[in-house]
């Protein structure tokens, strides 16, 4: 293997960071904090016109509040509080992101008690309902080791009754896995946060940011940054990228970009300089419905980050295979809703129907809903500028594709006024909501998101690049499709951790990547998960 040279004087380099996702403002913190490279050195190229990537949240009481998903946090995502342990929270300059959401979350603990719903009523959750069959198979998956499942589905793995049990719906609609999902993916989650079995039924464990992941993450770190003079360059899409490949290494030349007039520049890498790529998105081209109108779902050609990918990782077989992760989008899209209410009948309902104040219940999920439908109620106020006696919650569905069962149309083609009236009539409760929206008291806008799955699609070894190619030079992957070995897509954890393996391994900080929560080999916690699957 090349042994790579680190940077042990950054001081004239220039750092161009592609996409603006937490694993790109991650890696700029900890090239500012840990590599010391000067902070108008790094550039932040955007094709948007907002930063943040999936951590969002957006809109008024007026239009309406989008978000399009949330990120899970749990206390043992160790390179994402060491990164916000660092940075100032939203509104208290004096407190830490990681200090204020390990004390909102310690006033609102999850503690879910109308987790899984069945025509409108509680589920008993008391046991999984797992056969001695299927916990075997769950313990043989554990234990098998990845390498021998590659490109495998999860349904290659259990039989049918599997998908029946409440440990798949609890564990399906959590993690947003599929029955056509990888099942390499699932074992890595189910080896990584084995210590939260026991608390899936009550959300046990997760916990929660004081306002949405954009006010309360993404803010925080772009005031950061920008007070130490991080250029952040918005509507800049780099299309391409030159290499040159030789017995010294593999080293990134050139970047073609556009700006957002469409005109075409480029960016020479000079001797020291470096490009952090991140290749693929979960959130690119989403669409936005409205109360009236369905969104539209996209394609690939839409895609700048897509895009990319597919060019670059057509010069270097180990950059990775884009093809296996977007190329079947009715296998990855699903679609999500956010209502916003000018009144709170349905939020007063939902607390004494479920016993859970807003911000402790989390995800209900209705599980004789044909499109698999969940909503998230957070703590209220879920935006800074969401005024007293607005209401917001947030919803997915799972199968958009199938016909609803009150409204006869697939989710796909359904507006946000018909995404509700589904759910009233799933919760029982259309009598209650007729007169609040006949009062115009209610929106809701759909999103389509056709890539959202795409990042637990069955692939084998090598269809995500590492962080760090052999042979990279001034390179390096990002964000949900750059391989980490132990650690799971789809966290936030995880594209931190992208970002202090590029950053340490490509400069000289004296630090070490913090180790992925080994719970796996920690015998109480496999007893306790244990006693629990066996219920």
């Amino acid at each position: 293997m090349m042994q790579r040279e680190k940077n042990k004087n950054p001081e004239n380099s220039k750092i161009y960071l592609i996409g603006s996702g937490i694993a790109s403002l991650a890696s700029a913190v900890y090239l500012i904090k840990d590599a010391e490279v000067p902070g108008q050195n790094i550039h932040i190229l955007e094709q948007n016109n907002i930063l943040g990537g999936a951590l969002d949240g957006i809109g008024d009481p007026e239009k309406g509040f989008i978000i399009r998903g949330g990120r899970m946090h749990e206390e043992h995502f160790e390179c994402y509080w060491d990164l916000l342990s660092n940075i100032p929270s939203y509104e208290d300059p004096n407190i830490s992101v990681k200090d204020e959401s390990f004390e909102f979350s310690s006033k609102f603990v999850s503690n879910a008690k109308a987790r899984l719903l069945k025509n409108g009523e509680k589920m008993d959750l008391t046991s999984f309902g797992l056969s001695l069959k299927e916990k075997m198979a769950l313990l043989k998956l554990t234990l098998t080791p990845e390498k021998l499942i590659d490109n495998k589905r999860i349904e290659d793995w259990f039989e049918d009754e599997f998908f029946e049990t409440n440990y798949w719906k609890l564990w399906t609609t959590m993690f947003a896995f599929q029955k056509w999902s990888s099942l390499a993916e699932m074992r890595r989650y189910m080896r990584r946060f084995i210590h939260l079995v026991d608390g899936l039924p009550r959300l046990g464990g997760i916990m929660r940011t004081k306002y949405n992941q954009y006010q309360s993450d993404v803010i925080p770190l772009k005031r950061y940054l920008q007070e130490r003079g991080v250029q952040f360059e918005m509507e800049k899409q780099v299309v391409d990228i030159d290499f040159n490949f030789s017995a010294d290494g593999k080293k990134a030349q050139v970047l073609h970009v556009f700006d957002k007039n469409r005109k075409k520049d480029e960016i020479i890498l000079r001797e020291n300089d470096y490009v952090f790529i991140t290749n693929g998105s979960i959130t690119e081209s989403t669409d936005n419905g409205s109360w009236t109108k369905p969104p539209v779902l996209k394609n690939k050609s839409t895609s700048g980050s897509w895009m990319l990918w597919e060019k670059i990782a057509k010069k270097d077989k180990e950059f990775g295979n884009p093809g296996v992760f977007s190329d079947n989008i009715d296998l990855q899209k699903w679609y999500s809703f956010t209502a916003t209410l000018k009144d709170k009948t349905f939020h007063d309902y939902m607390e004494n129907f479920s016993g859970n104040i807003d911000g402790t219940g989390g995800l209900v999920t209705m599980t004789d809903s044909n499109w698999l439908m969940s909503i998230v109620i957070s703590r209220q106020p879920h935006f800074s500028n969401q005024p007293e006696g607005i209401k917001i919650f947030w919803g997915y569905g799972l199968y958009p594709d199938k016909v609803g069962n009150y409204i006869k149309k697939k989710m796909s083609e359904c507006n946000g006024e018909e995404i509700l009236e589904e759910l009233w009539y799933h919760l029982k409760i259309q009598d209650l909501m007729k007169p609040i929206v006949n009062s115009g008291l209610v929106n809701c806008i759909p999103v389509a998101m056709p890539f959202i799955d795409s990042l637990f699609m069955p692939r084998a070894r090598g269809d995500r690049p590492e962080v760090l190619p052999e042979g990279a030079i001034n390179f390096a992957f990002l964000g949900q499709f750059a391989e980490l070995p132990k650690d799971c897509v789809f966290t936030v954890e995880y594209s931190v951790r992208c970002a202090q393996t590029a950053v340490y391994g490509l400069f000289e900080t004296g630090k070490e990547v913090l180790p992925v929560y080994d719970s796996i080999n920690k015998p109480q916690v496999l007893i306790k998960a244990m006693k629990a699957i066996s219920r």
